[in-house]
């Protein structure tokens, strides 16, 4: 029963219930029963329907409102709420029939709880009133909502690239004539001693590109291609930026800059280059990190990206983390949830990679709704070492529902069928499972009880 939806995409499409049922070859009072729920979608209209107007049928059916539904089910869990008896089947329901009103609660919580903090209620007032905290949870929202997929930005940025390629030079000596013909820059390789403390900068005054001698390669090319991108494609960056209708300077500057890594990487890995490519060696990151002249990071975030309508890839989610569990980056193109604030859950692998070298491990996940999830996870070293100042050590985690897993080299010789996921959660204060060895702290809206005669695997016990 999914009428409201088919409704909307009518709309959206500009269409009529005449027209639209005369392309799927119905009767347009069989399509209005359909709209109102009194009768189902069958296979068949869905599979024509998906046909005729060119959409994924996996966002149709609602898998794309997961998101939307654990968003809303850890605000029904605050304690200043009190709704934490709403199911999340219930909210499931609510979602599938009308998206639109549960992304209306969810506005109004987010209002509430900006409300608070301006009063000084919230405990965490002073963390989460810095605009620069605020600016980037805008932005990462903004990037959710377009899936991390910018056409325009993508087709621009293709067409440099091949544009490169002609000049029967590397990309590197291509990228610094164009900055030196097109641009009067200059391109100059600095010493630590002249750029302590930053990695690139442009010199507008002396017309100078400056990137640090600590910038690995794929670093130095990377930096280019983001300031061609800010330097010829502005006008298309700052139209998307537009349409995000972005309340503080502080978020549309950080956009801004998203969106240039967004081109630069495009550029390093052309879309249609890089599926095919990503196809081919089934996902192997450090395969294409060396066909593209690319770092395991940069890799593994562009794999992300592949939302093409026509040319999909693996809707993969990805995380960054430090030592200390803090997420620095994080992205889901699939149904993966993160928590806006805190650190991930311990039992994911992805804090085990500190331990050992720069290997890739695997791992099975599950979280509390049972969705299974295949997860690659591996440690990097970020630009800026040198002896006596160690190079920052991040966690890079990349994964994808289970079902996409036999597409992925890393899933060779595993029986996926007989192998048990590791259960997870999104972090501890909004995972509810019992008996938790890893658990930091209790979980939100639930009463802790007491026994002084027993002591369990955690030590937080609470009411289920």
């Amino acid at each position: 029963m999914i009428g409201p939806r088919l409704r909307r995409l009518r709309q959206t499409l500009g269409l009529t219930q005449a027209r639209m049922a005369q392309d799927l070859d119905i009767s347009t009072s069989y399509l209005n029963l359909i709209e109102r729920n009194q009768r189902p979608m069958s296979a068949k209209v869905l599979l024509r329907l998906s046909g005729v107007y060119d959409f994924d049928m996996a966002e149709f059916s609602g898998r794309s409102d997961a998101a939307l539904v654990a968003d809303l089910h850890d605000a029904m869990r605050d304690p200043a709420i009190g709704a934490g008896t709403v199911s999340r089947q219930d909210l499931e329901d609510i979602v599938g029939i009308n998206p639109e009103l549960g992304q209306a609660v969810l506005r109004l919580y987010k209002n509430y709880r900006r409300a608070s903090l301006s009063d000084g209620t919230s405990p965490d007032a002073d963390s989460l009133l810095d605009p620069a905290t605020q600016a980037t949870e805008t932005v990462r929202t903004f990037l959710q909502s377009r899936r991390n997929f910018f056409p325009d930005i993508d087709s621009a940025a293709e067409a440099l690239s091949a544009q490169l390629a002609t000049s029967g030079t590397g990309l590197s000596t291509a990228l610094t004539l164009r900055l030196k013909n097109d641009h009067g820059l200059t391109v100059r390789v600095v010493p630590i001693s002249v750029m302590p403390e930053m990695l690139r900068y442009f010199d507008r005054h002396s017309k100078r590109i400056n990137i640090s001698e600590l910038m690995p390669a794929s670093g130095r090319v990377f930096q280019m291609a983001y300031q061609i991108g800010m330097l010829e494609h502005r006008d298309l960056i700052d139209a998307v930026i537009a349409q995000a209708g972005f309340e503080t300077r502080e978020a549309e500057r950080l956009c801004r800059t998203s969106l240039a890594n967004y081109f630069a990487a495009a550029v390093l890995m052309p879309y249609a280059k890089f599926l095919k490519e990503a196809e081919s060696c089934r996902y192997d990151i450090d395969l294409l990190s060396n066909r593209f002249a690319t770092s395991f990071e940069q890799t593994a975030h562009r794999l992300t990206t592949l939302q093409k309508p026509d040319a999909r890839g693996i809707p993969f989610f990805f995380v960054r983390i430090d030592t200390a569990g803090n997420v620095s980056k994080r992205f889901s193109a699939g149904r993966f949830h993160f928590s806006d604030f805190g650190g991930a859950c311990p039992l994911w692998n992805i804090h085990d990679v500190f331990a050992g070298p720069e290997s890739v491990r695997t791992q099975i996940i599950q979280m509390p709704d049972e969705t299974t999830y295949f997860s690659v996870a591996r440690t990097v070293t970020r630009a800026g070492g040198a002896f006596g100042r160690q190079a920052q050590k991040l966690a890079i985690g990349l994964g994808c529902d289970i079902a996409y897993a036999p597409r992925l080299v890393y899933a060779e010789g595993l029986n996926l069928d007989t192998v048990r996921p590791t259960p997870i959660g999104i972090n501890c204060h909004l995972c509810e499972r019992e008996n938790c060895r890893s658990r930091a702290h209790a979980p939100l809206n639930r009463k802790l009880t007491f026994d002084e005669r027993a002591r369990g695997m955690s030590i937080f016990r609470f009411e289920v």
